[in-house]
């Protein structure tokens, strides 16, 4: 069933492919939107069956390239599942989303599609190789999303894109091959790695792989000073892709530090965590207030993502810290990492696509161009404030419980540093406030407004609600019962803690 979940939306996207243009934009839509629907029911198959004690389930094995230790394996655990779910919502929104798009709808479908099955077959791949692949696609798919459906400057944010994060991969894959030199005998397998932990001991080998493993995983998140890619990919990229980009794709970069880093090198984390914490904080100090400078829309919310996956990333080094006083704050810290790779990419996607829906209408994401937008648009301006307040933390949505627990649970092993990110929050809530202020309060001031009839400006259609209303639902629902995720991915925080203190 894993198998027929990953490789199922490439497989449509082949036919899709294979169909002549002239059968009609209408059937590659529902095509797509009906293959990402299957994707989801089929996760939820998966959530259904899966057993809370935790460990690696639905796992299996091919051999692919045994002369080089590579298979086929994949598999999901508390980790991954959650994960993969968030994936298959996103991608069902933004087909909802496209179902007006006119541009080479054949092509757009197809490769969205396609690009679906990357990021499924990242978050369920067991394999080094296998991991590495579906990480390089990925790349190659959002870059053809990017420079083929973005907006002026697309060619170049595209190619901006596809240097560093490729760049990135390449780094990753020298780390790969530092472990598979390690392991004896040879394997790519990361289940195997974990158990044999082949760097023990060898505390110089073990920095150089981190070093490898950490720089390509730091340019995907982004961390700072590896994001300048991140805000013209998403301001020139279109709606759906935005949304994917940072809903999904970033979280391949934080994914692989408690997947790969803690688990496969615990020595080498354990010794160099600190500076991960540094390079958190400073990801939220410094994304909260670039934010805060941004005139353009779209743009400001590209910079919140430094920001929200520091967070991320000052938990699981604040995890890194041993003693038996801090062990219940240390699995607090690595589930609420967790949850907010969830939660941000909820949130950030409704934005991205409510940011999309705003340029639809305006033709600009220039702030300073739009005024008393909740005069025309009430559901626009009320969709946006809910998306806003969640983001910056408010109780009663996912953020807040992701964000409680990343810092209840770093505060004990890093004081210090959790200290300093707090005022992240407060950065965040000032930068969302003053935006809505801006944008949807205030004298009616539209883009072109002049002399004559007033411009059109229509409310939120009913294919855009229906892609956005869902996202912020599911917030909703896990900021007031998490319970059930929770119950999924605590095991896998106890586990991942066991194997880092090696």
């Amino acid at each position: 069933m894993l198998t027929a979940l990953v490789f199922l939306p490439a497989a449509a996207a082949g036919v899709l492919l294979c169909l002549p243009r002239s059968t009609g934009r209408r059937v590659f839509l529902a095509v797509w939107t009906a293959v990402s629907a299957a994707v989801l029911a089929l996760t939820a198959v998966l959530w259904a069956g899966y057993d809370h004690g935790g460990g690696i389930q639905y796992a299996t094995y091919a051999r692919w390239i045994p002369s080089a230790g590579i298979g086929y394996h994949i598999g999901v655990d508390g980790l991954s599942l959650p994960l993969l779910a968030l994936t298959a919502v996103l991608f069902l929104a933004c087909a909802l989303y496209a179902l007006r798009e006119t541009r080479r709808v054949r092509e757009f479908a197809a490769l969205f599609l396609f690009l679906e099955t990357t990021c499924l077959g990242l978050f369920a791949a067991l394999d080094l190789i296998l991991f590495f692949v579906f990480f390089d696609l990925s790349i190659v798919a959002m870059y053809f999303v990017i420079a083929g459906w973005g907006h002026a400057g697309a060619a170049r944010a595209a190619q901006k894109f596809f240097l560093y994060t490729f760049t990135g991969s390449l780094a990753l894959l020298l780390g790969f091959i530092g472990l598979y030199l390690a392991a004896d005998p040879h394997t790519f397998d990361i289940v195997a790695l974990t158990a044999r932990d082949p760097l023990a001991g060898r505390s110089a080998y073990g920095a150089l792989v981190l070093l490898a493993i950490c720089l390509g995983l730091a340019v995907k998140t982004p961390t700072v000073p590896f994001h300048t890619w991140l805000p013209p990919a998403h301001t020139e990229a279109p709606a759906a892709g935005s949304a994917i980009l940072a809903g999904v794709l970033l979280k391949m970069g934080t994914y692989g530090f408690l997947r790969l880093a803690m688990p496969l090198l615990p020595e080498a984390w354990r010794t160099y965590a600190p500076v991960l914490v540094v390079v958190g904080v400073v990801s939220v100090l410094y994304g909260a207030l670039v934010a805060l400078a941004q005139t353009d829309f779209k743009r400001m919310i590209a910079y919140t993502s430094v920001n929200h996956m520091g967070y991320v990333l000052l938990a699981a080094g604040a995890a890194a810290a041993l003693g038996a006083d801090t062990a219940d704050a240390r699995r607090l810290a690595v589930t609420g990492a967790t949850y907010q790779m969830v939660s941000h990419g909820l949130l950030t996607g409704a934005l991205f696509l409510l940011a999309g829906a705003l340029h639809e209408r305006g033709g600009t994401y220039a702030m300073d161009a739009y005024s008393g937008v909740a005069a025309r648009a009430p559901v626009l301006a009320a969709l946006t404030g809910v998306a806003f307040f969640a983001s910056l933390g408010l109780p009663g949505f996912s953020g807040f419980i992701a964000e409680f627990q990343i810092l209840a649970g770093s505060l004990g092993p890093r004081p210090v540093a959790t200290a300093l990110a707090v005022p992240g929050i407060l950065l965040t809530a000032a930068l969302l406030v003053r935006a809505l202020q801006r944008v949807f309060t205030g004298p009616l001031r539209l883009p072109g407004t002049g002399p004559g009839p007033p411009r059109p400006f229509p409310d939120l259609r009913a294919h855009e609600t229906a892609s956005i209303v869902p996202l912020l639902v599911l917030a909703v629902v896990l900021g007031v019962f998490p319970r059930f995720v929770l119950d999924v991915i605590e095991p896998f925080s106890r586990t991942v803690l066991e194997l880092a203190a090696r």
